[in-house]
C-alpha cells in the first residue's frame, strides 16, 4: 500500500506544476526562469522522492548503488527509460543472486 501512496504522490507531483499554467493562464508564458522552473520541478521531486527508496529497498546498499550508478551511466548516453530501468533491474537481481 505505501508503494501505491508513493506513486499517486509522485504522479500528482509531475502532473501539477504542468496542469495550473493551463488552467491560470490564458496566454502563453514567454519568461524563461518560469518556463524552465515548470520543465524541472517536476523530475526533481520525483528524484528526491525515488533516490531514497531505491537505497533502502535492499539490504545491501552497495548493490543498489550500483543499480543506481548503471541507470545514470545509462541515461547520460541517452538510451531509452525501459533500457535504463530493465538493465538497472537485471544488474542488481544478478548481484543479489551471486551475493
Amino acid at each position: 500500500m505505501y508503494n501505491v501512496i508513493c506513486m499517486i504522490i509522485m504522479a500528482l507531483v509531475s502532473y501539477i506544476p504542468r496542469a495550473i499554467p493551463l488552467a491560470f493562464f490564458n496566454k502563453k508564458i514567454e519568461n524563461k526562469f518560469i518556463k524552465s522552473f515548470l520543465y524541472y520541478v517536476p523530475y526533481a521531486v520525483l528524484a528526491a522522492m525515488t533516490f531514497p527508496f531505491i537505497l533502502y529497498f535492499i539490504d545491501e546498499m552497495w548493490i543498489a548503488a550500483i543499480g543506481t550508478g548503471i541507470a545514470l551511466l545509462l541515461a547520460f548516453f541517452k538510451q531509452k527509460l525501459i533500457v535504463v530501468a530493465a538493465v538497472a533491474v537485471l544488474v542488481v537481481f544478478i548481484l543479489l543472486s551471486i551475493f
